[in-house]
C-alpha cells in the first residue's frame, strides 16, 4: 500500500477475525516503530509482542470489562456528536478490542523524567518521540493490511500488565495496542473534517 494511502486508511479497529499473525509481519511493522525520531538518539524502547491469549487476560485484567454507552452518555466532556458517536463505539470495547486481537504489542519506555510533573516541554520529549514510535507502528501495520487500536493504561493496569510480564521497574507503559485483521464488518467510526484553508496557515496565524 502506497504511503499516503496507507495514512489517509488508517482507522482504530476493535474487530478483528481469528487471523493469526505470522512473526515475520509483526517484526517488520515493530522495526518500522524503530524509525522515528528519538529525544536521545537511542531508541531504547522496548516491546513486549503477546499473541497467547491466557497470558492476554492476565495482562488485560485491569481493564474494565463491562462498560456501556450509558456510561458514555455520563461523560459530560463529550459535545459534538461525531465524538460521541466515536466513543459510543470505543468504549464498550476497551476490553474485548485487545483480548479479541491477533496480539496485544506493549511498547516500553524509561521513566527518565517525571512527565506527569514537567519541569517544562523538554521533559516531555522522550513521551513525544515514542509516540512518534507507535504512529509510525499503526502506519506500517495499515500497509500491510492490519488494524490496530490503543488504549492508554488507568489505574492498576499497568501494574498489573508488568506482574504478568515481568519487565523491570523504571520503564512506562504508554498504551496497549491491539493489532490484527480487521473483520470484515468492522466498524470504521467517522472523522470530524478539518477546514484545511481555515486551520492551515501560512507564513502567520
Amino acid at each position: 500500500m502506497e504511503l499516503y494511502e496507507a495514512i489517509n486508511k488508517r482507522r482504530s479497529i476493535r474487530d478483528f477475525t481469528d487471523e493469526a499473525i505470522p512473526e515475520a509481519d509483526l517484526k517488520k511493522i515493530i522495526n518500522a516503530a524503530y524509525k522515528a525520531p528519538t529525544n536521545d538518539h537511542f531508541r531504547d524502547w522496548h516491546f513486549i509482542v503477546v499473541s497467547d491469549k491466557e497470558v492476554m487476560r492476565q495482562v488485560l485484567d485491569g481493564i474494565p470489562k463491562n462498560l456501556t454507552v450509558k456510561d458514555v452518555d455520563a461523560m459530560t466532556f463529550i459535545s459534538d456528536p461525531v465524538q460521541k458517536e466515536n466513543y459510543q463505539v470505543a468504549v464498550p470495547k476497551q476490553y474485548r478490542m485487545l483480548l479479541d486481537a491477533g496480539a496485544v504489542i506493549i511498547p516500553l519506555m524509561k521513566k527518565k523524567v517525571d512527565i506527569l510533573n514537567p519541569r517544562d516541554l523538554s521533559d516531555l520529549n522522550c513521551y513525544a518521540t515514542i509516540w512518534c514510535a507507535i504512529e509510525n507502528l499503526w502506519i506500517a501495520a495499515t500497509a500491510d493490511g492490519y488494524g490496530c487500536n490503543v488504549r492508554i493504561p488507568r489505574g492498576d493496569e499497568e501494574k498489573i500488565a508488568q506482574k504478568t510480564l515481568g519487565f523491570p521497574d523504571g520503564y512506562l507503559i504508554p498504551c496497549f495496542i491491539g493489532i490484527g485483521r480487521p473483520a470484515p464488518d468492522a466498524i470504521r467510526t467517522k472523522q470530524i473534517e478539518i477546514d484545511f484553508d481555515r486551520q492551515v496557515h501560512w507564513n502567520k496565524f
